[in-house]
């Protein structure tokens, strides 16, 4: 597996994270959805990876800097045919070994709380990440939870 950055203007990354989107919708009211747009993941506080073999794109993931040393997970998806594989497990500890180069103190993330993030709140578990309130701009509510780690 192959880990590189990615500028989001491949068909591949296109449809990727338009699948994401529309899974947001089928789990959480549009108030409650934190997912970004490719127009908004192109922003110059993002870097944005994808997990690459043999051609085929198998999932994606983000950091967001949030100040000098804070940064918040976003994006994190793995292509539908490549799910439990390891994909996701591969981008978090990429982008986790990151956070660190760049000097953070601690990575956040926000997910869903329904059923479907169980998979995803479970990785984070797995990986040192702890439940905790809402940062940033998030608000509580009832679809999100947050996680944060201390790097």
């Amino acid at each position: 597996m192959e880990i590189k950055l990615d500028d989001l203007t491949g068909p591949e990354i296109a449809a990727l994270i338009g699948e994401h989107l529309h899974s947001m919708t089928l789990h959480s009211p549009p108030e409650s959805i934190h997912a970004l747009d490719l127009t908004k993941l192109q922003q110059p506080n993002i870097t944005f990876w994808t997990a690459w073999e043999e051609g085929e794109l198998l999932g994606c993931g983000a950091i967001k800097e949030l100040d000098a040393e804070h940064g918040e997970i976003k994006s994190m998806k793995t292509a539908s045919n490549h799910v439990r594989k390891g994909v996701a497990k591969r981008l978090l500890k990429h982008i986790m070994a990151e956070a660190k180069l760049r000097g953070y103190k601690r990575l956040s993330l926000e997910t869903g709380s329904m059923e479907a993030f169980e998979p995803a709140k479970k990785l984070y578990a797995s990986m040192g990440f702890e439940y905790c309130g809402p940062f940033a701009d998030y608000m509580e509510d009832p679809y999100s939870v947050f996680m944060m780690k201390e790097l």
